[in-house]
């Protein structure tokens, strides 16, 4: 902040003798604004939320058309719901559990590539006992180059 100690005269105004001149210099701050939003902008697409899973892929689209609970299996056979783990020993009570009283029962399983067939039949076995009227897996979909071969 400076002290003027003469008059100083613009175009539209005149200061008097012993005013302050004070003006904030944005510039920095939009400086910083704009490395924190090209930051936010680089990293944001890299980050992915959820399990490392190894998804087979497959021809057709398999996104999810309605709201449901996406169950995970690893290659280590167990079930993620959520934040959660679990065995899938426990995934019968667990589910009966998540949709008691709930009218519309939906899951989307995703199953690691390397899960054997057996597990992955044993979880859709358990949506089945349960009630679950609809169950999909979601998969990926196959590169183009992936076809070419």
């Amino acid at each position: 902040m400076a002290l003027s100690t003469q008059s100083l005269q613009s175009s539209s105004r005149k200061r008097q003798v012993g005013t302050h001149l004070s003006e904030i210099n944005v510039t920095p701050f939009i400086d910083v604004m704009l490395v924190l939003l090209v930051i936010f902008m680089v990293t944001a697409p890299m980050m992915q939320s959820g399990i490392g899973i190894n998804l087979p892929q497959a021809e057709t689209d398999t996104k999810p058309a309605e709201e449901g609970l996406t169950l995970t299996v690893t290659k280590d056979q167990y079930v993620h719901i959520g934040d959660s783990t679990i065995n899938i020993n426990h995934l019968e009570r667990r589910l009966t559990e998540y949709y008691y009283n709930k009218p519309k029962k939906v899951v989307y399983l995703q199953i690691d590539k390397d899960v054997p067939w057996g597990v992955g039949v044993r979880v859709m076995d358990i949506t089945k006992k349960v009630g679950i009227e609809f169950v999909a897996v979601i998969t990926e979909p196959i590169d183009v180059k992936d076809k070419k071969k």
